[in-house]
């Protein structure tokens, strides 16, 4: 059975922002690091 996933793009100027949600454990990385290391929590 295939993986639902789902990919989602937002732009303002020449910013990009890109998501994308596939069922798991809930582990939200940002730039390949954990939530806490990104934002120093």
């Amino acid at each position: 059975m295939a993986q639902v996933s789902y990919y989602g793009t937002g732009r303002r100027k020449s910013s990009v922002a890109r998501v994308r949600l596939v069922p798991g454990e809930g582990k939200v990385t940002i730039n390949g690091r954990t939530m806490e290391e990104y934002f120093g929590l």
